[in-house]
């Protein structure tokens, strides 16, 4: 159950793109312009945009959007305007890379995609990393994982194998208790809490906010605005499900 809203009516791919385009000129950026429309759009609406934006102007949207907006807000504007599958291959990539025992984004995309995703993903990592998504792992988390198997066994097996089995058995409540630690303590792991929610917003982030609300007796929308501010805010916040 998704909570990203699309309008009623959707304005013409020209129309965004134009919008888009003029958010990034000028002396400021318009954030909450690009909120509006990248914020408010599904995936293959966001494909169409990518396309006719690059067609029109001759630059990546990626690309205008790195050069004009930086930080946490950025990174959750990149990330949700992937490609499901390229954004996938982007967060494995990074997983690989900074393999733990238990490593959340790897387990998270093994367990709560299906097989034709998974394809997909290995086709968009191929594509964009000129690898195998199998090689990369093997690179990466193999001889880290033997080092941590070899200083303590039973604790890092043990702490992967749960996080595969709550993955893949209840997803919700896996996901709830991810943007539970992210939020919780002194400090936000923003990194986690934009994952979950660019991951899953075309999903099943509704259920992961029932799940929040029933843990914390808190709606999430209210702890994520708590914790988070700004355009980065916003943009969690309509990828939550706000007007």
């Amino acid at each position: 159950m998704a909570t990203l809203t699309v309008p009623a009516s959707v304005p013409a791919v020209a129309d965004d793109c134009e919008q888009l385009r003029k958010a990034f000129e000028g002396w400021g950026t318009n954030e909450a312009l690009i909120v509006s429309i990248l914020g408010h759009r599904d995936a293959a609406q966001r494909r169409a945009i990518r396309k006719h934006y690059a067609d029109t102007y001759g630059e990546e949207l990626l690309r205008s959007i790195t050069d004009e907006i930086s930080g946490d807000f950025e990174r959750a504007v990149i990330l949700w305007t992937l490609d499901p599958a390229e954004r996938d291959a982007v967060l494995a990539n990074e997983g690989a890379k900074k393999w733990q025992p238990g490593s959340p984004v790897l387990v998270e995309i093994a367990c709560a995609r299906g097989s034709a995703q998974l394809f997909a993903v290995r086709q968009a990592y191929h594509e964009r990393f000129k690898r195998s998504l199998e090689e990369d792992a093997a690179a990466h988390v193999t001889g880290d994982f033997r080092k941590d198997l070899k200083a303590d066994p039973k604790d890092e097996f043990l702490k992967t194998l749960r996080a595969v089995i709550r993955c893949f058995t209840c997803p919700d409540r896996y996901f709830e208790k991810v943007v539970r630690l992210a939020i919780a303590g002194n400090g936000t792991d923003e990194n986690s809490l934009t994952r979950i929610i660019t991951t899953r917003a075309e999903v099943d982030l509704k259920l992961i906010k029932e799940a929040y609300h029933k843990r914390n007796s808190v709606p999430l929308e209210k702890a994520v605005a708590g914790d988070t501010s700004g355009d980065y805010e916003g943009m969690l916040l309509a990828l939550l499900g706000k007007e």
